[in-house]
């Protein structure tokens, strides 16, 4: 606990006193000061020219700049990494400190944490095809793009590993690929979905029952795909989008895209998985 301040006057009286020839023993016992408190003052006086209050510097860091740096470059490996692991670190370097600490540390360095992205789980064949399909259509110009039926099936887990985790990121990193959790289309209690999305809306959403193939794909298309254009009125001249799934590209499948003379724009292997 903080002792009590001398008020100003009394700590002006010690000075004078020792300018007039005084001891700090005699000073002491004349003011009825401790002696270690009249020598503080004597010395500030001699130090600062003053025996005002000065200005306290605020709380010294807990963190060193040393173990700022090391905590950020642990978060630059691993983005995943939890408070609990780098407060572990920490203590490892010989900087124990609170878990409080460690979050403002690493807001100061400009990361915060934040839920990760899920992404589809693509290889290397599938991202350089993604990149090149990208590349094609890049000049396409605004009235092309808002005349696109874009598709897909997705699976969304009620149970297990669709929990949250959570990465360190700066602002505008959501989709590094570091920064993601890669999702992969099979697990259990899950549902299956199609829906389809254009730049007016969204289209139909339908839910599949039972195991998906060609067949079950094509009736979707049959019930859902010409309506759902109709719905966003983009006219019987849209271009339907899918990928290269294999129920697409049955022969079914094309037979009915063509009987109903939509235009298709195939996508990249993995684009919409």
């Amino acid at each position: 606990m903080r002792s009590k301040e001398l008020p100003e006057e009394l700590r002006d009286r010690i000075v004078a006193r020792h300018r007039s020839g005084q001891g700090y023993k005699k000073i002491s016992a004349a003011l009825k000061v401790p002696k270690s408190t009249v020598a503080s003052i004597i010395l500030k006086w001699k130090t600062f020219g003053t025996t005002r209050t000065l200005p306290r510097a605020g709380r010294l860091a807990k963190l060193s700049y040393r173990g700022r740096r090391a905590l950020v470059r642990e978060v630059k490996k691993n983005p995943k990494i939890t408070v609990a692991e780098l407060q572990r670190c920490s203590r490892e370097m010989g900087e124990s400190c609170r878990k409080s600490t460690i979050t403002a540390a690493l807001h100061q360095s400009g990361l915060y944490g934040r839920v990760a992205r899920r992404t589809p789980l693509l290889s290397a064949r599938h991202m350089k095809a993604c990149m090149e399909f990208a590349k094609k259509h890049l000049k396409d110009s605004k009235m092309v793009r808002n005349k696109i039926l874009w598709s897909d099936e997705t699976k969304i887990e009620l149970f297990g590993l669709n929990s949250k985790r959570y990465v360190w990121r700066k602002p505008g990193t959501a989709h590094y690929l570091s920064n993601t959790v890669p999702t992969v289309k099979h697990g259990g209690g899950s549902i299956m979905l199609w829906g389809c999305f254009s730049a007016a809306g969204t289209g139909r959403l339908v839910a599949i029952e039972g195991k998906m193939n060609a067949a079950k794909y094509r009736d979707i298309l049959d019930e859902n795909l010409l309506q759902s254009a109709q719905e966003l009125r983009l006219g019987r001249r849209f271009t339907f989008q899918q990928d290269n799934d294999p129920k697409h590209t049955a022969k079914i499948t094309k037979e009915w895209l063509h009987n109903n003379s939509v235009t298709v724009l195939e996508g990249p292997a993995g684009a919409l998985t």
